[in-house]
């Protein structure tokens, strides 16, 4: 878990990237904008847009679903936030800056999602891509099963 400490450099580091993405590419700095991103870095692990608007709109920020979706948009296009399809017709999102190269295990059942990390995936994915003169961008690995809740149940 990330201390407080941490977190608040994290959010600075992010409110800069995003303030610097949208002055270079002619886009308004709104407060809605910053908000979003600040709730997605503080509180959020994996979500989706809409439980993220109904979260937001709980918490009594104005904000709207239109700007929520519009805001993970622009979120995706600086490379603050990554999306993920698990298989449920629903696009999962989930921070990227700060936080390290991570795989999910996805179970089919109750829809729970852990993370785990593992250096050797990484060095295998690189490896290949060399062999064959690929560059790679990005990694994602989904394994899909059922957790120990749902086996025992």
């Amino acid at each position: 878990m990330k201390n407080d400490a941490n977190i608040e450099t994290i959010i600075k580091e992010v409110s800069n990237r995003l303030s610097k993405y949208l002055e270079e590419n002619n886009n308004r700095k709104t407060h809605e904008r910053f908000t979003i991103l600040e709730e997605i870095y503080r509180n959020q692990k994996h979500f989706d847009a809409e439980s993220l608007y109904l979260k937001m709109k709980k918490n009594s920020y104005s904000v709207s679903r239109a700007t929520v979706y519009n805001t993970l948009d622009v979120l995706l296009e600086c490379g603050l936030i990554k999306k993920h399809n698990f298989g449920e017709h629903i696009f999962y999102f989930e921070k990227t800056h700060g936080f390290p190269l991570h795989f999910h295990l996805v179970c089919t059942k109750c829809k729970a999602i852990n993370e785990f990390e593992d250096m050797q995936i990484l060095n295998l994915a690189e490896q290949y891509s060399n062999s064959i003169s690929f560059r790679l961008n990005d990694l994602s690995l989904n394994l899909y099963g059922l957790c120990d809740l749902c086996q025992k149940a």
